[in-house]
């Protein structure tokens, strides 16, 4: 059972996980954990899923997923009977007004729906992962010498379930270095997996790139794929002018996770974030909403 901190209502949620008793079959048990290495983590078990929800076959798959998981289609785009396949539903575009940007310079805001765990004064060889699991940000980005000036800054953890919007956003205004990809697994990034497996972030495919925010400093944007997630896509213009809001990206399907790392005292999160981090607890968050500001001395 994974439970989360709803901001809005103050309390805690239940998560409905897709592929609950899989996931907990294939993370918990012995002969789960030996199929796991052998098929589920390959690169060719997620890309043939991949393959397949991208095909007019996986279209039949919409309309119970919009229904099984309660999702709010009238912030969509566009109708769900107009999209193609599976793949075209799960990395949907939403109304413009769906996901309302603060963009007061000094606001920092959420680049994503899901749900976020910050951690602050960060040791960047000791990066926790989950309790008990830690994790090194040269091994992340897989670059001995980038990471040094982000010592003692500030971690950002964003986890977006199969049922999340999955288009990942700008912070702030700016412009972004060229994304480097690094090939990797295709592990589950849900905390059944994160409790079960060490350094999953440091294993699974993922990508990264240099943000030169105006009023955050530089950023590392990390974004992470996981089990069934066909492809990371980029959709931003390197080295352009960016502006706040404007998107990076998006996942295909899968849950997957976007990683954000700044500077020391360039950031304040806001204090429930802080406090339902340290109590274990992730916060569901929105793209666009507040979710800490300039750091101020």
């Amino acid at each position: 059972m994974i439970r989360y901190f709803n901001r809005r209502t103050k309390n805690y949620n239940i998560e409905k996980v897709a592929g609950d008793a899989y996931l907990k079959w294939i993370y918990s048990s012995p002969l789960g954990m030996k199929f796991l290495e052998i098929i589920v983590k390959k690169k060719i078990f997620s890309k043939l899923y991949g393959l397949f929800c991208s095909t007019k076959y996986s279209k039949r798959k919409i309309r119970s997923f919009i229904d099984d998981f309660n999702i709010d289609m009238s912030e969509c785009a566009i109708d769900y009977n107009d999209f193609n396949c599976f793949n075209d539903f799960f990395s949907r575009s939403l109304k413009k007004n769906a996901r309302p940007i603060n963009m007061n310079k000094k606001i920092l805001i959420s680049p994503v729906d899901g749900r976020l765990t910050a951690y602050e004064h960060i040791n960047l060889n000791k990066i926790v992962q989950i309790k008990g699991f830690t994790y090194s940000l040269c091994d992340l980005i897989n670059n001995n010498k980038t990471p040094v000036k982000f010592n003692n800054g500030t971690c950002l953890i964003f986890r977006l379930c199969p049922t999340d919007y999955h288009r990942f956003h700008f912070i702030d205004w700016g412009k972004c270095e060229s994304y480097k990809k690094i090939k990797g697994d295709y592990y589950s990034v849900n905390p059944i997996s994160l409790e079960n497996i060490s350094n999953v972030f440091c294993k699974n495919k993922r990508e990264w790139s240099i943000f030169h925010s105006n009023n955050f400093g530089d950023v590392i944007y990390v974004e992470i794929g996981a089990t069934c997630v066909g492809s990371i896509i980029q959709t931003y213009c390197p080295k352009k002018d960016i502006s706040k809001g404007a998107e990076k990206g998006y996942f295909k399907f899968g849950g997957s996770t976007v990683i954000l790392f700044f500077e020391k005292n360039k950031i304040t999160v806001d204090k429930d974030i802080i406090e339902q981090t340290k109590k274990g607890y992730e916060t569901r968050v929105l793209m666009g909403e507040k979710i800490g500001i300039q750091y101020e001395n």
